[in-house]
């Protein structure tokens, strides 16, 4: 029934249009024109923090940050292998999710490190990704407020989870 759901839809839209007498290709032609100049307007955000974040993977500095706040992760519960989870969370999910199912691989799913890696994934957002490419498409240059309280969130969220997972399991 899942490939049917698509082509049911598209169907629907196309009937739906004709009944109300909208060109259907031209309001699709002026979505797609609209979608390009936003994807235009947001590439350069996209590609400096792509940059950013494989810069930071290759010089070691994520592994630098993780030895130097292994003891307060320690003392907050939150395992060793989940701070690089936590560091790259905020700037991109892919990598993070790259490093979620590192760990969930090596700790295994039912793990107390498993679960709390998988509950930081599904409980924190992309905040700079997401603050860098919704700026750059209204044009706002001080996110700085945005910036902070979107890192207190993320923090949070990390914190939390190393919490909630310990009180539940």
């Amino acid at each position: 029934m899942t490939n049917y759901i698509v082509p049911a839809l598209m169907l629907v839209i196309v009937l739906y249009g004709a009944l109300k007498k909208v060109d259907v290709f031209g309001a699709f032609s002026d979505g797609i024109k609209e979608g390009l100049k936003v994807c235009k307007g947001i590439f350069p955000a996209i590609l400096v923090m792509l940059t950013a974040v494989s810069m930071l993977r290759a010089s070691g500095v994520i592994d630098i940050i993780t030895n130097l706040a292994a003891p307060i992760c320690n003392w907050l519960g939150i395992p060793e292998e989940c701070l690089p989870l936590a560091l790259l969370r905020p700037f991109t999910g892919g990598g993070a999710l790259s490093i979620g199912s590192e760990i969930i691989k090596n700790n295994g799913p039912d793990s107390l490190t498993g679960r709390i890696a998988a509950v930081m994934l599904g409980a924190s957002e992309t905040s700079f990704y997401t603050i860098a490419v919704y700026s750059a498409y209204l044009g706002i240059k001080n996110t700085r407020y945005t910036l902070g309280a979107a890192l207190s969130a993320d923090a949070a969220a990390f914190i939390m989870s190393g919490i909630a997972v310990r009180l539940l399991m």
